[in-house]
């Protein structure tokens, strides 16, 4: 598929690409910058999610890729969280592309917001540090219920799906946070990669638009993630907080406003 774009509009994917892939690579919640540009240059809303998932499969493969260079992440732990999640995938991209998302579009504010709170009154959220990573993989059943819920969710809508995986991983495993951002990014690209197949299969793709919007995030990613592990847990937790705050602010105002 085609569109031609004035300079203004590659002016506007340029700077929502990189700023997203920063934001994603640290907190999770990119494509509610990238989604509405993508929207504003005039692409539908199926092509849309399509494009958005081949850029946002450059950003978090460099993100997941540097955490995986300063091992935060270690592939053969989380095999049982790759299939859950590629799985889930496929069954949510399906369903965008058949259904109406009205409702969740509602509900997603209101899960944010509890997820902001949660992360606001409970110190240890974003992990703590006495928490440590793993010497061995987790739990089957654990990396079962967290991957299959989360890969649909992000084949389905996806709006700070990096911050449900790296809340979710805090809890269930008691992972450090650059351990958590790891994991997030690494999963999150595995759901992009799977939606972006399917997206292409369907011809939803705008692939002159993605790939070059996808290297902005690329760049972003790859600044994002080398922040994080800089500064560590006191740079990441009020980013993550202020992030998903602005994410619910965001939401809500487009679903109940």
């Amino acid at each position: 598929m085609e569109l031609l774009l004035e300079p203004s509009s590659w002016a506007i994917l340029i700077a929502a690409g990189f700023l997203a892939g920063f934001i994603d690579a640290i907190a999770g919640g990119g494509g509610l910058l990238s989604i509405p540009a993508l929207l504003t240059i005039g692409i539908p809303p199926h092509a849309t999610l399509g494009t958005n998932k081949l850029a946002a499969s450059f950003g978090s493969s460099i993100a997941a890729f540097t955490y995986y260079r300063k091992h935060f992440f270690t592939p053969s732990f989380w095999y049982h969280a790759a299939i859950a999640t590629f799985i889930g995938a496929i069954f949510g991209t399906f369903i965008v592309c058949l259904i109406d998302n009205h409702w969740l579009e509602k509900l997603l504010p209101v899960i944010i917001i509890i997820i902001a709170i949660y992360t606001l009154v409970k110190p240890n959220a974003m992990g703590a540090k006495y928490f440590t990573a793993p010497l061995q993989a987790p739990a089957k059943i654990k990396q079962w219920r967290q991957g299959l819920p989360l890969g649909f969710y992000d084949g389905f809508a996806g709006p700070a799906v990096g911050a449900f995986w790296t809340i979710s991983s805090v809890s269930q495993y008691k992972l450090p946070v650059l351990e958590s951002l790891g994991l997030a990014r690494a999963m999150t690209f595995i759901s992009n990669l799977t939606s972006l197949a399917i997206f292409l299969f369907l011809g939803q793709v705008n692939i002159l638009i993605g790939l070059s919007m996808g290297l902005c995030m690329m760049l972003g990613s790859f600044i994002g993630a080398r922040t994080a592990i800089k500064f560590g847990a006191p740079f990441i937790r009020p980013l993550f907080i202020t992030v998903v705050i602005l994410i619910a602010v965001n939401l809500a105002w487009s679903a109940w406003v």
